[in-house]
């Protein structure tokens, strides 16, 4: 019998050692009552806000450039109003040019009030009968003819569709995507506007019940792949949820972990990935969630520099679509984990950490003269620590510990010390 009980405690020890810190874990009951209470009080901070900031309450020193959804006939007639433009133009003799608006990063501007990148109101001109624009401007005209019909037929398309009806003269997919940023800034429309999608590459699991086109949809059953995140948004309404917090997920390793240990029903969450770098179709699908569910954003990405970019990208916006980031970005995303400290803190084999390129390091540096960045002083702390060190690491590195160390140990822990920035 003693020899039983000691066998039981050596299994006990030795399962400690291999799952460190498990010991420190409290009943789930403990843990889903501070959760409630994170939950209650980001939901009551929504409430009682005021009007969220728009530009227009800013007295900027200089004018910016911001998109607003539109319908199909305002779209349409947009198109129509610029083609009647150049047609006046090109018959008083004096040909014809796009007044493009500047996407450069010079144009661009971090607004703390707004806590997002706005793009200022700088132009410049695309003329046909220019040898070094006339192919753009070309590009731009066709772009244009493409959405005239998408509008009228009343139908989507996506990227590639757009890219395939004239190979000739795209050339290169990345070529027609830029300019259809170019169409919708200058149109004064968001993308989805345009009727214009890219393919489906976010999905969602978790306690989240809402209509796709008017099916229902309830993300409880839908397997360990989830639901595919709708790539037009205004296809999805009528959200519910009984959930406590929202994942978001940088990588689809880490999101398939959760979705198979349905890490969602032990603390009630929605879990979400656009599985790498976001995309419109996600980012649109998480500030819906979030402004209608009214529950805090809570951020799982790798401990490098290209994790916290992914994540302003979600909560500030990205450069390249800045004239929108008032549509596409969340705010108030909590970074969760893996941080540069948890390296230590959570004693992660030398092994599976991996020393940094000198172009990570530069990426790192860059980083922390960002003004979004700077904003938090959490941030620069584990990024100034992550540079130092030199040290990344991935969400998979909590492997070494087992395959389910991330959803029995680590999640549970960060959510019960309420250890995010």
């Amino acid at each position: 019998m003693a020899e039983k009980k000691k066998r039981r405690r050596n299994e006990s020890n030795s399962d400690d050692a291999a799952q460190p810190f498990k010991n420190l874990l409290k009943d789930d009951s403990v843990i889903l009552q501070i959760l409630k209470d994170f939950s209650d009080s980001s939901s009551s901070a929504s409430s009682s806000s005021s009007k969220a900031l728009t530009i227009q309450d800013l007295s900027l020193p200089f004018a910016c450039r911001e998109v607003t959804d539109l319908s199909l006939s305002c779209v349409q007639s947009n198109i129509e109003s610029l083609v009647l433009n150049i047609a006046k133009s090109i018959l008083s003799g004096e040909g014809f040019a796009f007044d493009v608006p500047s996407r450069a990063a010079a144009n661009q501007l971090y607004v703390s009030e707004l806590d997002r990148i706005v793009l200022k109101d700088k132009s410049s001109l695309r003329p046909f009968a220019n040898i070094s624009t006339v192919r753009k401007s070309t590009i731009t005209a066709r772009i244009l003819e493409l959405i005239h019909q998408l509008c009228i037929k009343s139908i989507h398309v996506t990227k590639r569709d757009l890219f395939y009806t004239d190979v000739k003269l795209f050339q290169d997919q990345t070529q027609s995507d830029s300019v259809l940023d170019d169409v919708s800034c200058m149109l004064g429309c968001t993308r989805s506007s345009l009727n214009v999608v890219a393919a489906e590459k976010g999905v969602v699991v978790g306690r989240l019940i809402f209509s796709d086109n008017g099916d229902m949809i309830d993300c409880t059953k839908m397997g360990m792949g989830g639901k595919a995140i709708p790539p037009n948004i205004d296809r999805v309404g009528d959200m519910q949820s009984d959930a406590l917090f929202i994942l978001l997920v940088e990588k689809d390793a880490a999101y398939m972990r959760l979705a198979e240990d349905r890490f969602y029903n032990r603390f009630p969450c929605i879990i979400v990935t656009a599985k790498g770098q976001p995309d419109v179709a996600t980012r649109l699908f998480l500030r819906k969630m979030k402004m209608e569910l009214k529950l805090p954003v809570l951020a799982l990405v790798d401990s490098d520099p290209y994790g916290l970019k992914i994540l302003s990208v979600y909560g500030c916006g990205s450069k390249n679509m800045s004239y929108d980031s008032a549509n596409l970005t969340t705010p108030d995303i909590k970074w969760l984990g893996i941080r540069p400290s948890d390296l230590d803190k959570y004693r992660i084999p030398e092994q599976c950490r991996l020393p940094m390129t000198e172009q990570d390091i530069k990426t790192g540096k860059d980083l922390l003269e960002e003004d979004f960045v700077k904003k938090n002083p959490g941030w620069v702390e584990e990024l100034t620590l992550m540079v130092k060190t030199k040290q990344k690491a991935e969400i998979q590195a909590l492997s070494s510990f087992g395959f389910q160390y991330l959803s029995e140990v680590y999640l549970p822990l960060k959510l019960q010390q309420q250890d995010w920035i």
